[in-house]
């Protein structure tokens, strides 16, 4: 299992117009090779988010993100007219996983 995530800082009083981008946007998830799971997470401190995908494995991660899919999801327009600064991507491999798998 492979994890990748966007942490994003958004700015104050922009929280819902973020969430509601996020809501409308077409994914172009459903259908890639290796996808099993996708959450936008609310942070407990205002404005701090983070988009979190799970893959089968890193290969199928890196081949969404060379698929035309992915240009098309990402041609939809950018979140960062209401972000604090950049986001932060953390991608990380799976050395353990415990209870029901996600998406299964």
């Amino acid at each position: 299992m492979f994890i990748a995530m966007n942490n994003f800082a958004v700015k104050s009083g922009h929280e819902a117009e973020f969430e509601e981008r996020w809501r409308t946007r077409e994914s172009y998830l459903a259908d890639v090779d290796g996808f099993i799971h996708f959450a936008l997470l609310r942070g407990e401190e205002p404005g701090d988010y983070a988009s979190h995908t799970i893959w089968r494995d890193r290969a199928a991660f890196v081949a969404w993100t060379q698929s035309p899919s992915f240009a098309a999801a990402h041609r939809q327009g950018s979140v960062a007219p209401v972000l604090d600064g950049a986001p932060h991507v953390r991608l990380l491999e799976s050395v353990m996983t415990q209870g029901a798998p996600i998406g299964g």
